[in-house]
């Protein structure tokens, strides 16, 4: 969705090692079942924006934009996941329609 989008290109620009995020959701459960995962380049990467607490500030841009189109929120930290390239890569082969079908 363009909400996302702001998100992410904004993101790429402030965060260490962010290269994208996607979303998934059963549309009969919306929008409780909403998952937004957070993709970086390496565990590094996601080491560093946890302790630097930029994490939060993603969530609260990502509750922010969707509030934005009509869609809200009630606990952020149940709908934003972040992984890793690194990760998906050696438990998934890189293959990352598998990995996040499993979440």
């Amino acid at each position: 969705s363009c909400s996302l989008t702001i998100v992410c290109e904004a993101a790429k620009q402030d965060i260490i090692g962010f290269e994208w995020l996607t979303h998934s959701a059963n549309y009969a459960n919306f929008p409780g079942s909403l998952v937004i995962t957070c993709v970086l380049d390496q565990t590094h990467s996601l080491d560093v924006m946890l302790v630097s607490e930029q994490d939060k500030e993603l969530r609260k841009q990502i509750q922010k934009q969707l509030l934005k189109a009509g869609i809200l929120l009630k606990d952020v930290r149940r709908h934003v996941f972040f992984d890793t390239e690194q990760s998906c890569s050696l438990e998934h082969n890189g293959d990352w329609k598998r990995r996040l079908a499993v979440n």
